[in-house]
């Protein structure tokens, strides 16, 4: 029969969890270094204890050695020679052991010895917690609330205590002490003072485990659940896909009259829920996870960064954003995706400032067009026009502002820009350079016969143009020559008939006078 102090061993291990043997060992060692201490003494010591009797005696162990040369240490050996006087079969790298009385160990050796018991019992209980829940992260867990503390609750787990830190609550829920939840299992952290057991009310995990319970879908495998996310205290978005075809997965989810939801709400203190059917489809994936916004498209904008742009009406911006951007981003936590939500109206400015970018791009200098010739470029320069597109966007009223533009040098800006552009009208046909248009030789507008008139090859479209410029600037000097002329021929002639009058009045008189 066991003895009332390994008794005693027994129950302290069955409360701590720990093994009898690990206590049994630590008040050996204890007693060991308690006789030690006792005796100053740097002998090996160890001590054995009898389950039967619960006797617990001391002993020094020495070690055997060949002869005086191998022995380093006369309090902890002994020679060959010497040992075989004490135990003649005992043979070199043997041990010998020599009893040692306890019977005069003292109170302050006694409470040397309960102390070193204390801390490997404490030690072995922390090994213990670890290797039970190390392995275990993850696992919803049924705890009772132990005490509050004015950031952590602690939690009862049966073999351990539990810290539940702030970051881990939900801001609806409130404890009270001895009351029984369900948490999730977090991590282990092995800190000096042992291994502190982290849970969590605000982990997915726990809402996936209460569905499991509550969805009988769910628990048998039909309906599964394909992602969570969730703001703890606010609300939840869960996705769930139905292996057979003829069960809503979302219906099953929710119950008859929304029992089973109900329930997990009341379990989470109220916290708003939407289930949501899971579709491999991105585009059709986000729509559902924006609701209860109705969405108006969706595109995907970066496949390799995972981004989509979302279009809703003006109306259902703010729905498909969310109190403080809730929704969208419990959706884009769901997806797994970059959401970028736009309206309809920034979308449409969005577009207009594209189009607008696009028309202000690289200008070309006015020089690029040969058609409209020196002369006409030094005045469209001069009045601030350097570039094709400003020339093309400029109306006729406001090209015939400028100083020295007319209507035909109007005409002829309008043909050139059009050229520029590719732009023709109806019948109007593009010069080809292979052509080499011809002019009339000045003595043709002079009136020279027409077998007369040389026809002299123009190398380009501009030489053509220019000529024609110039006849036309001749002619015009021509005829204000002729104006000039005219008008002094008529002068002339008034004068020669003034003085044919004045000069028969005269004679008239004198033939009187006579």
């Amino acid at each position: 029969m066991a003895s009332v102090l390994y008794q005693s061993i027994e129950t302290l291990s069955k409360d701590k969890g720990i093994e009898p043997a690990i206590v049994v060992g630590a008040v050996e060692d204890a007693i060991a270094l308690a006789t030690r201490k006792f005796y100053k003494t740097q002998e090996n010591m160890r001590a054995e204890m009898d389950k039967e009797t619960g006797e617990i005696r001391a002993y020094v162990f020495k070690t055997v050695v060949e002869g005086p040369e191998q022995l380093e240490d006369e309090i902890n050996q002994l020679t060959l020679e010497a040992a075989r006087a004490l135990a003649p079969e005992v043979e070199v790298g043997g041990e010998l052991r020599f009893y040692k009385d306890t019977t005069p160990l003292g109170r302050i050796a006694a409470q040397m010895a309960k102390q070193v018991i204390f801390q490997k019992v404490r030690e072995a209980e922390r090994d213990t917690v670890f290797l039970e829940y190390n392995h275990r992260a993850g696992e919803v867990l049924n705890a009772t609330v132990k005490r509050l503390e004015p950031m952590d609750v602690i939690f009862d787990l049966g073999k351990a205590e539990a810290r539940m830190p702030k970051r881990e609550q939900s801001r609806l829920e409130q404890f009270a002490v001895g009351e029984r939840v369900r948490v999730v299992l977090l991590r282990v952290d092995r800190a000096a003072k042992g291994p502190q057991v982290i849970v969590s009310r605000a982990a997915p995990g726990l809402v996936q485990n209460l569905f499991q319970s509550e969805v009988p879908e769910i628990y048998d495998g039909t309906v599964s659940i394909k992602a969570i996310a969730r703001e703890a205290g606010e609300r939840t978005k869960i996705a769930v896909v139905s292996r057979d075809k003829d069960v809503d997965p979302v219906g099953a989810c929710v119950g008859m009259k929304g029992m089973r939801v109900q329930s997990i709400i009341r379990e989470l203190r109220g916290e708003k829920i939407d289930i949501i059917e899971f579709s491999e489809e991105i585009t059709t994936f986000a729509e559902k996870a924006l609701q209860p916004a109705k969405v108006s498209r969706v595109s995907i904008t970066d496949l390799a960064e995972k981004q989509i742009e979302v279009i809703v009406d003006d109306t259902q911006l703010s729905l498909a954003i969310g109190k403080k951007g809730q929704n969208v981003r419990l959706a884009a936590k769901l997806l797994g995706w970059k959401i970028d939500i736009k309206s309809e109206e920034e979308k449409r400015q969005e577009v207009e400032q594209q189009m607008q970018s696009l028309g202000t791009g690289p200008s070309t200098p006015i020089e690029q067009i040969p058609e409209l010739g020196d002369a006409i470029q030094e005045k469209l320069i001069a009045a601030g026009i350097t570039t094709v597109e400003e020339l093309a966007d400029m109306t006729p009223e406001q090209l015939e502002e400028i100083p020295g533009i007319g209507e035909k040098t109007l005409e002829k800006i309008s043909v050139a820009v059009r050229h520029y552009f590719g732009q023709y009208e109806e019948g109007e046909e593009r010069p080809v350079a292979a052509e080499e248009p011809t002019h009339r030789d000045k003595t043709a507008m002079d009136g020279a016969p027409a077998e007369e008139v040389t026809e002299q090859p123009l190398d380009t479209i501009a030489d053509a143009e220019e000529a024609a410029s110039e006849s036309d600037a001749d002619s015009d000097a021509d005829a204000r020559e002729e104006k000039i002329e005219l008008e002094n021929d008529a002068v002339d002639s008034l004068v020669n008939e003034s003085q044919e009058v004045s000069d028969e009045g005269v004679s008239t008189d004198e033939q009187e006078r006579g």
